[in-house]
């Protein structure tokens, strides 16, 4: 669990299928996502969501966005790891609206990239964002994420955006100041 003074990413649980299963299910947020309404039954769901959960991927992270008052507000992710590149890419669904626009996103992601930088030898993190996306584009910028092309999928126009870890690391540096003589 890494828990912030407002939030916390823990391990996801069955419990959280229903909230999932909403969300996956809610065509705009499908529409935010550039993907396809889930279109299963709920019990079809939870049981391969359950067998995701019991065998899990060994190239993919996912981390339920809980508030300090144990309310499931969304999920974020780090996934197509590759470790002979050292780099992954990440994905967030804040699925409560309640939440939108009260910084639980740029949170939950920049908790998710001190995790990353942190805990594992990773050095690129990279992600793609719908071009009208501008919430999420600015989520990400405040986050240190740069732009580094466009790309056409499915359709779909994306703004493909970065963080290494030489920059993640410059942004989160002690002011000189602060920093303690080593005599």
């Amino acid at each position: 669990m890494i828990t912030t003074s407002r939030m916390r990413l823990r391990e996801k649980r069955l419990s959280d299928g229903r909230d999932d299963y909403a969300w996956r299910t809610d065509p705009e947020l499908a529409r935010l996502d550039a993907a396809s309404v889930l279109n299963i039954s709920y019990s079809q769901y939870l049981a391969e969501y359950a067998f995701e959960l019991s065998y899990p991927s060994s190239n993919r992270r996912e981390f339920a966005i809980e508030r300090m008052d144990g309310k499931h507000i969304g999920n974020c992710v780090y996934y197509n790891i590759d470790v002979v590149k050292g780099e992954a890419e990440i994905g967030i669904i804040l699925g409560d609206r309640s939440c939108w626009g009260n910084g639980y996103g740029t949170e939950a992601v920049n908790t998710l990239l001190d995790y990353v930088f942190r805990k594992t030898a990773l050095e690129r993190i990279y992600l793609h964002t719908l071009d009208w996306n501008v919430r999420a584009q600015k989520c990400f910028q405040k986050c240190g994420f740069t732009e580094y092309g466009r790309l056409v999928k499915d359709g779909y126009d994306f703004i493909n955006m970065e963080i290494r870890r030489s920059d993640w690391e410059q942004r989160h540096q002690e002011p000189e100041s602060q920093q303690v003589d080593p005599d």
